[in-house]
């Protein structure tokens, strides 16, 4: 077995924003050819506690080199008020010759990342007329700074970011990570949430919001929305958006504000195309100017293992990690 922890992954991804969001983009290509198998997700949930949870993500990739494996995530929000990361995770990857674990690798910092890729991926794809130069950001955590870093990767025009966060001290701390990463970067905060949304036409929602608390009243025709956390939005703001998901039949489920507006509309007819099908069709990419767009990942399972695969393989040739001999009994 081998096992990855996070100072492993962070050597092979740090500075590989470009390898990531290829690997990440090959994953919703093979998703939309339907090389891939994508359970629906367990949610572990508790008796009177609907505010954590730990989710169990299997998946299987096909490619010349298939992949297949388990993410374990568990969401506490109540950790960062303790000064400890929100999410926590575990990545299993299974021989597909023998079925057998043979790697098992720390996955926050990959969750983090193909998450962030996906978002980037998503506002390369779907372009406006004019390029973005500045993007709006609700909640000051891990996944939204991981997402200004794909997006400083995939959109060379931006230089400018708004902040805006509920905690006014976590946004000054981010504020200051921005300036010490990025010392081009120009970072400035909002006072509301719907002056973030007015600041720039490329906003990313991520929060840890149970329920949907937010209209996109404020945000500019041609606007795309990173809705990232799937609970932001209010059903009415879903119906009225052009809306691309990564997979409809996972993201309109554990009452998300697409889950929302199928239940109100009784269909899915409200959703446009998966970012896959976009991602095919060059021509399909441009969004609309004269409404908002929004961006609705799920976060599927195949992007876990595209991104653990690349760490896996790049790990090995650098000797990283530790082999450790005699975790499955030996053969009969």
């Amino acid at each position: 077995m081998l096992i990855l922890g996070a100072e492993d992954v962070h050597q092979v991804l740090d500075g590989a924003e470009k390898d990531v969001l290829e690997a990440v983009r090959r994953a919703y290509v093979l998703h939309d050819q339907g090389r891939t198998a994508l359970p629906h997700s367990v949610f572990l949930r508790f008796p009177d506690d609907r505010r954590n949870r730990i989710i169990g993500l299997p998946a299987y990739l096909g490619d010349e080199t298939p992949v297949g494996g388990v993410k374990w995530v568990s969401s506490f929000p109540g950790n960062v008020a303790a000064g400890l990361r929100r999410a926590s995770a575990a990545i299993i990857m299974n021989s597909m010759a023998t079925g057998m674990p043979e790697a098992f690798v720390e996955g926050s910092v990959i969750s983090a990342r193909r998450t962030a890729a996906s978002a980037a991926l998503a506002a390369a794809t779907l372009t406006a007329r004019t390029p973005d130069t500045g993007v709006s950001l609700v909640g000051c955590g891990v996944i939204n700074f991981e997402v200004l870093r794909f997006l400083r990767a995939a959109l060379p025009d931006l230089a400018e970011v708004t902040l805006f966060d509920l905690d006014q001290d976590r946004a000054r701390a981010f504020a200051d990570r921005c300036g010490g990463q990025w010392p081009d970067l120009k970072v400035s905060s909002a006072g509301t949430a719907d002056e973030a949304l007015a600041a720039h036409r490329l906003v990313s929602l991520a929060t840890t919001a149970a329920t949907p608390y937010l209209t996109t009243e404020a945000c500019r025709p041609g606007t795309l929305v990173l809705h990232l956390s799937l609970r932001d939005l209010t059903a009415d703001s879903v119906l009225a958006a052009v809306n691309v998901v990564d997979d409809a039949d996972h993201v309109c489920r554990e009452a998300t504000s697409l889950h929302l507006a199928e239940q109100r509309t009784g269909g899915r007819d409200f959703i446009q195309a998966p970012i896959g099908a976009v991602l095919a069709d060059a021509d399909a990419g441009r969004r609309a100017e004269d409404r908002v767009t929004v961006f609705s990942p799920f976060g599927l399972g195949v992007l876990d293992l595209a991104v653990a695969d690349l760490v896996r393989r790049r790990a090995e040739a650098l000797s990283l990690g530790t082999r450790l001999p005699g975790f499955l009994p030996a053969p009969d």
